[in-house]
């Protein structure tokens, strides 16, 4: 089964910005529509933006024109550029399958405050 090992979170000003990267083990990477979520204390994961093989991006409304999303699939991996952060963007972020998400991975706190 694949698994996805995330990295690059932080503590961060407004405004600032933070590149975060999931490396996915096992054969079949460059197949798989991918996304990143996040889960704020206390909730469920919240799908931010997606990936097709191909490289079409899917942006949710609060992150659309902040975040970018991008893969290179000969490395199994998954990036997430965030620029102009907010507080409300604080979380735990993960990537994972878009559809029927499994195994998540540890991984990794992003922490927006002043």
């Amino acid at each position: 089964q694949v698994q996805f090992v995330e990295s690059g979170g932080g503590l961060v000003q407004p405004g600032g910005s933070l590149k975060l990267s999931c490396v996915g083990s096992g054969t079949g990477f460059s197949t798989y529509l991918m996304g990143w979520y996040r889960q704020a204390p206390g909730k469920q994961h919240e799908l931010v933006a997606s990936i097709s093989p191909g490289g079409n991006t899917n942006f949710g409304g609060s992150v659309k024109d902040r975040f970018t999303i991008s893969r290179d699939n000969a490395k199994n991996t998954l990036y997430l550029q965030m620029n102009d952060l907010k507080p409300e963007d604080t979380g735990v972020y993960y990537c994972n399958l878009r559809y029927k998400p499994t195994n998540w991975g540890p991984g990794t706190q992003v922490t927006v405050s002043s």
